[in-house]
């Protein structure tokens, strides 16, 4: 196993504004940055004050005219080759998300890869933007729509996916004409930070992408500051509402991404050993730290049941926890020993409610990152809807089962819970999917896919307490909600009769 060495310096990250890396205020506070794998502090970051985040938004809004005026086409050929600049970096990338957030290299690459997508989606802005054309609908009278850019955008991304969410937002707010303030997760800014060098190698000029650390002080001027015009967000539901409610307030497009309870509905006819290993990876990839990670199986029968408990124990127990690092891990460690330690108090809270524990990770330390912030794979049996470690997000590599004696409780189940954001059921029935998917309560359904996360081309989104807001993450919505409708209607001098008209004006 390779375990990454202790720095011989820590670190000292600032923010990246108006094009240039900056130490952050010599008197602000710092935030600590930790390697999860050893439990050890790998460097600080600066904190914005709201003085500072007012640089940044100012600088974006500098910048916002000159680069609204710049063609699709140049802003396009922008993002081609930041797409370029990022995979050319892609282990660099990969490395500093393993080392600050503890997901394997194999899963931090892929999260890398899905973002990537959205930038060449973003590539396509030319045919994106484009308008609507009625000619002559009256005499002598056109009508046409445009696409236009908003001005300053911020997006708030969370610990989570450093590189994926951020890349979720800014490349397509960019690529339409707008300007972006990038504020991520404190716990793990090194890859944005380098994201925001390679978006002005690309050629963006300065102010086009800044990116800033802080907490909540630069979190709130952001939802403020009338020069922003649209928030992104993405992060646990109580911040969603709050964000969603705050920038809405103060007249901002918002879109607010909340927790989740993800189920996987296993019906008596699926293939155990194909549902089996799908809720592997989806319940226990990253370590669970995924809002579309699976939480709940739901198998329908208790023989369903029996065979699904049957079929995980043994694979759990086999799961390869490590260093994030380690190209053999298949999970790695959780992003703080506070996330950790709360984790651990959900399983506590499940055993304490009456759930069976059948397979317990809260004793795991692999033998050489005794201080890591590790936990093991976790399984529940029992689990009533009642419990909380049902109804609240846990947010780690905990899997509950909640039994259904038949396909409408296993429908109820997700549709009735406060989350929506998605859903999947493995069957070999055609009319049993489609009439889940057409039923179920949720935003996002997967059909023998255990987490049905959108291709960039179409749009990521949950409903009821995981989504606030009209519209939703990249794809077609996610070029709606960084551009606004402007309609036009012309008339030129042939035809038109002179003297005022005081009617209501009418098209003939």
């Amino acid at each position: 196993m390779t375990t990454p060495k202790s720095q011989a310096k820590l670190l000292a990250l600032g923010h990246f504004i108006h094009g240039k890396q900056v130490p952050g205020d010599a008197a602000a506070r710092r935030g600590d940055v930790f390697n999860p794998t050893l439990g050890a502090l790998r460097g600080t970051v600066a904190l914005a004050s709201k003085a500072e985040t007012e640089v940044a938004i100012a600088s974006a809004h500098a910048a916002f005219p000159d680069w609204a005026a710049t063609s699709p086409l140049t802003r396009a050929r922008v993002m081609f080759r930041f797409k370029e600049l990022v995979e050319k970096h892609m282990d660099e990338l990969a490395m500093l998300v393993s080392s600050e957030h503890g997901k394997v290299l194999s899963d931090a690459k892929g999260s890398i890869q899905r973002g990537l997508e959205v930038v060449e989606f973003a590539c396509g802005i030319p045919h994106l933007v484009k308008g609507e054309f009625s000619d002559n609908v009256a005499s002598g009278i056109d009508v046409y729509s445009m696409r236009q850019p908003l001005g300053v955008c911020a997006g708030i991304t969370p610990f989570n996916f450093p590189a994926m969410v951020p890349l979720w937002m800014f490349p397509i707010a960019i690529a339409a004409g707008n300007t972006f303030v990038l504020k991520p997760s404190e716990k793990d800014p090194s890859c944005p930070l380098l994201l925001g060098e390679l978006m002005l190698e690309a050629g963006a000029p300065p102010g086009v992408l800044n990116v800033l650390n802080g907490d909540k002080e630069s979190v709130d001027t952001l939802l403020h500051d009338p020069r922003v015009a649209a928030i992104s967000f993405v992060g646990s539901t109580p911040i969603a509402r709050y964000v969603f409610s705050t920038a809405s307030v103060n007249g901002k497009r918002v879109q607010a991404m909340g927790g989740a309870k993800n189920h996987m509905v296993i019906m008596p006819d699926a293939d155990m050993d194909s549902a089996a290993e799908a809720l592997m990876g989806a319940a226990y990839g990253s370590a669970g730290e995924r809002c579309m990670a699976i939480s709940v199986a739901v198998p329908v029968t208790d023989k369903t049941a029996n065979e699904l408990i049957e079929a995980m124990v043994p694979r759990i127990r086999k799961l390869k926890v490590g260093s994030s690092t380690d190209h053999a891990s298949e999970m790695g460690p959780l992003v703080t020993r506070e996330h950790r330690d709360k984790v651990k108090g959900y399983v506590d809270l499940g055993v304490e409610e009456g759930a069976k524990l059948v397979v317990d990770g809260r004793g795991f330390a692999p033998a050489d990152a005794p201080n890591g912030f590790f936990i093991g794979g976790c399984l529940f049996d029992q689990v009533k809807p009642s419990m909380r470690i049902y109804k609240e997000e846990i947010f780690g590599p905990v899997l509950s089962v909640v039994r259904a004696e038949n396909f409408d409780q296993a429908l109820a189940l997700p549709s009735e819970h406060e989350y929506g954001n998605g859903v999947a059921i493995f069957t070999r029935d055609g009319d049993v999917a489609r009439n889940f998917a057409s039923k179920v309560n949720t935003g996002m359904v997967g059909i023998n896919v255990p987490i049905p996360v959108p291709l960039s081309f179409h749009t990521f989104g949950g409903w009821k307490s995981s989504m606030f807001g009209d519209m939703n993450q990249h794809g077609p919505e996610g070029v709606r909600f960084y551009t606004r409708v402007k309609t036009v209607t012309a008339r030129w001098r042939e035809g038109v009769k002179p003297g005022p008209n005081f009617g209501m004006p009418l098209m003939k």
